[in-house]
């Protein structure tokens, strides 16, 4: 913005404009004509493309699950089962409200981080200096830029000279000198001097905005959201037949259609995954709980387990890898000179203090050197742009006056006898991709060139640990970048990819992480379709980036991730926000979200296994007595009980995977129907001994069925919690507690017969000890059968 940032309230005048400024400037618009101008273009802000709250709420009730328990409520009040459609209702809004309520809260956390200040901009408006709030900067108004400040617009310079660090914009670390004439874009920070520019496009007409539409446009479906649809799908594909089936044998029968109906509805409520979406959003907001406590802001839901499938990380490099700040990296004295000498006579020659990155680095570089003969300084010259250097008037110990000059090599050495040592050092600076500047020293007409100082963004201290243990846990990091290849290669190889470097230029199609190391030299766009050319490869992406131009390939990535020093539109473009400095949290984003799928795997495991299996025993019942040996409301008591107390597995101990995971709702389904036919066995043999051996009645056997149902899902949530043996792992208490509770509520509604027709308290404790037995013979039949589907 054109002026620093301030708190929304705060204002102050502008400082005074160099005489240079203010001499070439022209009155700016009245406030009227700006007025007009601003109903006419609009605010200088970008459009707000947030979902509005009631479309997000009702977009909670718009999906397969709902649909099923929609349908299953209008269902019960046909049959003027008022009560039992009241509990699916709540059943209903409470998977909607937990949806609703973690959304929100990571949007407006987010809201907060980009509301933290509310920016002002110093303006010409009829003929004086204003300051008034950015959104109000219209095409043609005047402003000022000054040190500090962040360009509020797309502007044009008009009078004056400064130092434009774009590197949120363009993901180039080495600032730009700019003059009148010099086109920059909204989102530039001013480094140093003072210039008068004219507004040329505000808002989403900005570079700034054309990135954000970029964003806004780039989408791409969450593994979540396809593995719940998958497997929505598959359960209702398996239990629809079984449920065509189930009617036409009781039609087969003769049953009534009053018998017939609660029958349908049975099994439409036994085929129903009510918690598995709640359960989702549930493991997913622990993981996120968690994940905050070491630094990491996930504003989406979903990045949390789609952090364990990420197998590519295409990584920026400014700011990201590197530290973003200009570093002395290499000093090339020339003979007659040693390192601390060249460094102490450029720091005369380099600002003390202000925000210029270059003079920053020298200074801090000849701090760390001890010379005792240095010489005074008498008077310093700043930067300027025409001559491209800074200089100094210095006495040494012996009394002389000097110069002292630092700049780019090519304006330096004219000053200076020709060197082809020094040219031949520069040019081989300049080729590995470093900022060359010559520093010379002397009496004015007789200067000599001291030496030579290459300056670099180094990478950050975490960088090759970071990309190291991504490696190990099985994702490819991947450079990309708007910087030059030869300076791209040098940082990839310090960090620890080493790998071809893909020439500039348009991305080629199809191309595969494993070919280039790195990009080099792309665009915003391109950014964005590398990301989508390696999605169609069928990889999981992981994008990290701080600038605007990071943006729209955030979106697009399945995680995007936002550095601590990240633009606020490159916040709202990813899917995670880093708060503290560093990339430690992508390694613990990674790893909290392998828990988290294991979290989410188990209980979707668990509720294949069950749907599959509860569809299959009304039709083994009703072929073994004729009767439905379920009805609505006890389905309704198990769906309460099993599906959301089983909520509990997402607190659960589970052991991550050392590889990137991946939804094989395939196997997973063969594996769920596989358990519930073992699942189905045990029940069937229950029923059949309370049927024929016990000659139970209709009203009996339904208490049984329904006692039966509870204890072997029970049973099979401890086998399925673990790919080993189920004693391999201990399980969290809250799981535990919600067995205990659940074997509990069953226990006394079927003794007590509440809701039911009593059943003896011995049969009870019968049945809980078979299924214990149960558990134990299912868990030695299970390992064989994950291991060879794959299921870790």
């Amino acid at each position: 913005m054109s002026a620093p940032p301030r708190l929304s309230g705060e204002s102050s005048p502008p400082s005074k404009t160099p005489a240079a400024v203010d001499g070439a400037l022209q009155a700016g618009l009245t406030t009227s004509e700006a007025r007009r101008r601003l109903q006419q273009v609009g605010a200088n802000a970008m459009p707000d493309t947030s979902v509005h709250p009631l479309r997000m709420a009702l977009e909670k009730f718009w999906a397969p699950v709902p649909w099923m328990l929609e349908a299953a409520i209008v269902l019960e009040l046909v049959l003027g089962k008022v009560v039992e459609a009241a509990i699916i209702a709540a059943l209903l809004a409470f998977n909607a409200a937990l949806g609703l309520f973690q959304e929100s809260r990571a949007q407006a956390t987010l809201a907060a981080l980009r509301s933290r200040l509310a920016l002002n901009a110093a303006v010409r408006r009829d003929g004086a200096w204003k300051t008034i709030p950015a959104v109000e900067l219209v095409p043609g108004d005047v402003v000022k830029l000054s040190l500090g400040a962040v360009v509020a617009a797309d502007v044009r310079l008009t009078a004056g000279n400064v130092l434009l660090d774009q590197s949120m914009l363009t993901g180039e670390s080495v600032p730009i000198e700019a003059g009148a004439g010099v086109q920059t874009y909204a989102g530039a920070l001013v480094r140093r001097g003072e210039a008068a520019a004219e507004v040329t496009a505000t808002g989403a007409r900005t570079k700034f905005g054309r990135t954000a539409e970029l964003v806004r446009t780039a989408h791409v479906v969450s593994s979540q959201q396809k593995a719940v649809l998958h497997v929505v799908g598959n359960l209702a594909a398996f239990n629809g037949v079984l449920i065509v089936l189930l009617v036409t044998y009781a039609w087969f029968l003769k049953m009534p259609l009053d018998e017939i109906v609660p029958l349908v509805l049975t099994a439409v409520l036994a085929s129903i995954p009510v918690a598995l979406p709640a359960t989702f959003t549930l493991a997913s907001a622990i993981g996120a709980r968690a994940l905050a406590k070491v630094g990491v802001l996930p504003t989406r839901l979903s990045a949390v387990d789609e952090a364990a499938t990420m197998n590519v990380l295409c990584a920026d490099k400014t700011g990201t890898l590197t530290q973003n700040a200009l570093t002395v990296t290499t000093v090339r004295p020339m003979p007659g000179f040693d390192e601390a000498h060249v460094l102490a006579l450029a720091a005369l020659a380099s600002s003390d203090g202000g925000q210029d990155p270059v003079d920053g680095a020298v200074r801090s570089a000849a701090s760390g050197k001890d010379v005792s003969d240095s010489p005074k300084l008498i008077k310093f010259v700043p930067f300027d742009p025409a001559t491209k250097m800074s200089e100094a008037m210095v006495q040494d110990p012996g009394g002389a006056t000097q110069r002292v000059v630092k700049g780019a090599f090519a304006a330096v050495s004219h000053l200076t006898a020709p060197s082809q040592v020094a040219t031949a050092a520069s040019q081989e600076l300049e080729a590995k991709g470093f900022r060359v500047l010559a520093v010379a020293t002397g009496a004015p007409d007789a200067m000599k060139l001291v030496g030579l100082i290459a300056l670099s963004d180094p990478p950050r201290d975490d960088s090759a640990a970071l990309i190291a243990e991504l490696r190990d846990l099985g994702v490819r990091t991947v450079m990309v970048t708007g910087d030059a290849p030869a300076t791209a290669a040098i940082v990839a190889h310090a960090v620890g990819l080493d790998g071809a470097v893909c020439p500039p230029g348009p991305i080629p199609d199809g191309v595969p992480p494993q070919q280039f190391a790195v990009f080099a030299g792309v665009l915003p766009e391109d950014k964005y379709n590398l990301v989508k050319a390696f999605q169609k490869g069928g990889h999981t992406i992981g994008m990290c980036g701080d600038g605007a131009n990071d943006a729209p390939a955030l979106r697009q990535a399945q995680i995007g991730i936002a550095v601590s020093t990240a633009t606020d539109v490159a916040k709202s473009a990813a899917g995670m926000v880093l708060t503290e400095p560093g990339l430690a949290g992508i390694v613990a984003a990674v790893k909290e979200g392998r828990v988290t799928f294991q979290r989410i795997l188990t209980y979707t495991l668990n509720s294949i296994t069950k749907k599959a299996f509860q569809v299959l025993f009304l039709a083994v019942g009703l072929l073994m007595t004729g009767q439905a040996i379920m009805t609505p409301l006890l389905m309704v008591i198990v769906m309460v009980t099993g599906d959301f107390l089983g909520m509990a597995l997402t607190t659960d101990n589970v052991r991550p995977s050392r590889t990137p995971n991946a939804w094989q709702i395939g196997r997973l389904t063969i594996a769920g129907v596989g358990t519930g036919l073992g699942q189905l066995v045990f029940c069937t043999s229950v029923l059949a001994f309370g049927a024929f051996r016990m000659g139970y009645d209709v009203g009996t056997l339904r208490t049984l069925a329904f006692v039966v149902i509870v204890f072997a899902n029970q049973a099979t949530t401890y086998t399925n919690r673990e790919r080993r043996r189920l004693w391999s792992s201990r399980p969290s208490v809250w799981l535990v507690v919600s067995s205990v509770v659940d074997l509990t509520i069953a226990s006394t509604l079927a003794v007590g017969g509440i809701a039911m027709t009593p059943l003896p308290a011995l049969v009870v404790a019968g049945i809980l000890a078979a299924a214990a037995v149960f558990a134990v013979i299912l868990d030695f039949a299970k390992v064989p059968l994950f291991a060879r589907l794959g299921i870790a």
